[in-house]
């Protein structure tokens, strides 16, 4: 009697130990591509182009469209925005507060660098001109705060500086009002379950609570690839999506 009372006090703390079902964390992975043959893509602005008059800093070297990225082999679609629309009820412990408390971005030769970036509410998104010898206008237009506009000094002036305090709804067009082809995009998320496509198209996010969640995939001339692309997540695998075709006409400029 008294082993077998003894067996029982056993599984019952062998039971308590064991970890609850549920609460793991996985990745997913993708890639989103043209359904047909790349074609060529036209620089914005052409390498000494003196037509554009904005010569000799702006136009010395070409501008590529970036808004219009392709992979000649995979067919494969850049700076393209995958992300939870909505935090989900657990964010993995490494990932609760972002480690980089700080993100550059840069202007070289009159343009963004990067194109696109995911911004987390309280990040600090730090500007700086590199090597340009004129000014530049930064407009932002939240959706959810004011408007604002900043002026970049010339390279070797002090950066500009700020955060935003709320995600958006969509990312955010950042233009300069000087030049109208200096453009780039940002996401602000109070969560960091997000990713760019990399030049083949491909992304990938990691330490996702598993279940069902639920992205939306999109493009600044696309717009909404996928609003509810559904996933399955599984604790401590890599769920691998089947290629998101878009047609080329979807990124068309507009």
């Amino acid at each position: 009697m008294i082993r077998l009372f003894s067996i029982a006090i056993l599984l019952a703390i062998l039971f308590v130990q064991q970890p609850a079902l549920g609460g793991g964390y996985g990745s997913v992975e993708g890639q989103v591509i043209l359904d047909e043959a790349v074609p060529v893509v036209p620089p914005l602005v052409k390498k000494r182009d003196p037509n554009t008059g904005l010569l000799p800093v702006c136009g010395v070297e070409e501008i590529s469209d970036e808004s219009r990225q392709f992979d000649p082999e995979t067919r494969g679609v850049a700076n393209v925005f995958v992300y939870l629309r909505r935090p989900p009820t657990e964010i993995h412990p490494d990932l609760k507060s972002s480690t980089i408390p700080e993100l550059n971005v840069t202007v070289e030769n009159c343009r963004f660098h990067p194109h696109a970036l995911v911004v987390r509410t309280g990040q600090m998104v730090v500007f700086s001109s590199e090597d340009d010898a004129v000014s530049h206008s930064l407009n932002v237009n939240p959706f959810t705060s004011g408007s604002f506009s900043l002026t970049i000094p010339p390279a070797g002036r002090e950066s500009m500086r700020f955060a935003f305090p709320k995600p958006e709804l969509l990312p955010l067009k950042i233009q300069c009002d000087i030049h109208p082809w200096m453009t780039a995009w940002w996401l602000v998320l109070d969560h960091p379950y997000a990713a760019i496509t990399d030049e083949q198209g491909k992304f990938k996010i990691e330490n996702l609570p598993e279940g069902e969640q639920e992205f939306r995939v999109w493009h600044e001339n696309a717009g909404y690839i996928a609003r509810k692309l559904s996933v399955t997540i599984k604790a401590g695998e890599t769920t691998s999506v089947a290629p998101l075709e878009v047609p080329l006409s979807a990124f068309e400029r507009k």
